[in-house]
């Protein structure tokens, strides 16, 4: 069982791509990325780069005009697209990002894409680790556009794409009412139905899941950010998020040090599923090694205490990978279906999820 469960996994979490800290991602080139890496925070704490590249063709007279434009606010950056200020925009380009792509190649690709685009709706805004995160869609959803923005309103990342959409199983809503898998408030890092919300999206055996962060005054970690014992999530209890049945267990995997670095070999890390009465199975992952107190067969209740939130797996800081399938046999789990909550909340990134109330 719990082979069969480590080979399930491997494929559902292993289909992932993480944000972009200094890249350019746009319509029809995201394949292009290699989906091996479980979403990314820490890229969130790398400073952009201060090195000025060399001035190519199409570029002259950018880098001399920096200090004589404008800066533009976070919230600016898509009608600022929209009206077509492409040097503007590139003059607030990271160093590497100015590397990965010159200010012809952003503006030839940049216009096709929003001729037909008359207005941006902000659809997420995510602060953490010292950046700001923006999502926005056009009004029938089917583009986006991303950005990542420092302190200092330097643009460290930007994607825009066409959104690949999948309404037969969006509103494909679980039975059961779940209780979010864990006590406080926690972060919604990727959640949503489109690939800028959620990375996820885009793979089926993943496609609704949540990766979830603790967060406090914008970081979520507090001290050496190597270090697992840093980040507020580590260590945080996790718990049963409905009433069911524990059907696999996956424990001894060891938590990632230093934080960054990611066991590609087990994505799951070490990880819990349990079928619940609706025959639906709920997965959460990236468990703390040892941490687990539930063995397979075990009957549990919502809100039990089943182990402590870690850093296991392909996993880039402290988080938990949550995600709902529905009924099957345990051992052919391969996709995933949004899920239902007890409040009736349909959070997405850059939402606060509100979990049981710790106590005193």
């Amino acid at each position: 069982m719990i082979s069969r469960a480590r080979n399930k996994l491997r494929i559902a979490v292993k289909s992932a791509i993480p944000l972009l800290a200094a890249g350019l991602v746009l319509a029809g080139c995201a394949g292009e990325n290699e989906p091996t890496k479980e979403a990314s925070t820490v890229s969130s704490q790398e400073q952009a780069g201060s090195a000025k590249p060399e001035e190519k063709e199409g570029d002259q007279g950018v880098q001399g005009k920096d200090n004589n434009l404008k800066r533009i606010g976070g919230k600016e950056v898509a009608d600022s697209l929209l009206a077509g200020e492409y040097e503007r925009l590139y003059a607030q380009f990271s160093g590497d990002l100015k590397k990965a792509v010159t200010l012809d190649q952003f503006r030839s690709m940049g216009k096709p894409f929003t001729a037909n685009i008359q207005s941006f709706e902000l659809t997420s805004d995510m602060r953490l680790n010292g950046n700001e995160y923006f999502v926005w869609a056009n009004p029938d959803g089917t583009k986006g556009l991303s950005a990542a923005l420092d302190e200092t309103a330097t643009i460290a990342g930007i994607q825009i794409l066409e959104h690949a959409a999948f309404p037969a199983t969006d509103t494909a809503y679980s039975k059961t009412n779940y209780r979010p898998p864990f006590e406080g408030d926690w972060l919604v890092f990727w959640g949503g139905h489109n690939t800028f919300l959620n990375y996820h999206y885009e793979y089926g055996p993943v496609r609704y899941a949540y990766d979830l962060v603790v967060e406090r005054d914008g970081f979520s970690y507090q001290g050496d950010p190597t270090k697992n014992e840093s980040y507020f999530a580590y260590g945080q209890n996790v718990l049963a998020p409905a009433d069911g049945v524990v059907v696999a267990v996956i424990d001894g995997i060891a938590d990632n040090v230093p934080v960054g670095t990611m066991n590609e070999d087990q994505p799951a890390g070490n990880m819990v599923i349990i079928r619940h009465e609706s025959g639906e199975f709920s997965t959460i992952a990236h468990f703390k090694n040892g941490s687990i107190v539930v063995q397979e067969g075990d009957r549990v209740q919502a809100g039990q205490f089943i182990g402590q939130c870690g850093n296991s797996g392909n996993s880039s800081e402290p988080h938990i990978h949550f995600q709902v399938s529905p009924p099957s046999k345990v051992e052919e789990i391969t996709t995933t279906i949004p899920v239902s909550f007890e409040s009736g909340v349909k959070p997405v990134r850059g939402d606060t999820l509100e979990g049981a109330k710790t106590t005193p």
